[in-house]
């Protein structure tokens, strides 16, 4: 699709029709990079809708564990409780799978629980661990679903930019020069077959004023 432009354009009918090409094949570009633009609009007001919803799903049950480890703070200490924590192995584990929205790559979490049994004795811990733990691992699921709406919302609203990017080069750059050329090589091939229709009038009026002179 590329082409020269202004001055250097070679105004032959040969480059005419190439340049003809050319601009078809930026106005079909344009016009699918239009689709995808909307299509990517519409995407991205489900998505925003979409985290607006998990992120008040979060609100309530992530306050609930923080207040749960909190207490838990209070009544072992943070030394004691870090220490717990950092004995205790993983308990999820996560699964990440891609999926293709609008020609974007979406990371999917997928996140499943590990049963790890019971890794620290009661006389070391006390029931409020217990409760922080099970409020935690209530609310990651609601926070791993916020997180893939947020990262998907980014991802699509960075292709969108490209997307506008290129629309915006097509449509205000590379489509109007193209029309340019075209209109520059239709002048100059039209200025020329002016020129050689009054040469060849001219040519045969010394013609016929030649002949009517041996008659």
């Amino acid at each position: 699709m590329s082409v020269s432009f202004g001055s250097q354009v070679l105004p032959t009918k040969i480059e005419l029709i190439r340049t003809r090409r050319s601009l078809q094949t930026a106005n079909r570009v344009h016009k699918v990079l239009d689709d995808k633009r909307e299509v990517l609009l519409k995407r991205l007001d489900e998505m925003i809708e979409q985290a607006s919803g998990a992120r008040e799903e979060i609100w309530q049950p992530l306050s609930d564990a923080y207040l749960a480890l909190y207490d838990a703070y209070l009544k072992l200490g943070p030394l004691r409780l870090e220490g717990l924590a950092s004995n205790t192995p993983a308990m999820v584990e996560t699964e990440i799978t891609v999926k293709r929205v609008v020609d974007v790559d979406i990371p999917s979490l997928k996140l499943t629980e590990k049963d790890v049994g019971m890794t620290y004795g009661f006389a070391d811990s006390s029931v409020a661990v217990d409760r922080a733990a099970r409020e935690m691992r209530k609310v990651l699921p609601s926070i791993f679903k916020a997180a893939e709406f947020e990262n998907a919302i980014f991802r699509l609203a960075k292709e969108l930019e490209r997307t506008q990017r290129l629309l915006n080069a097509l449509e205000y750059m590379i489509i109007p020069r193209y029309v340019s050329s075209i209109r520059y090589i239709q002048q100059t091939l039209e200025e020329r077959e002016r020129e050689e229709f009054v040469r060849l009038k001219h040519v045969k009026k010394v013609l016929e004023s030649k002949a009517e002179a041996r008659a």
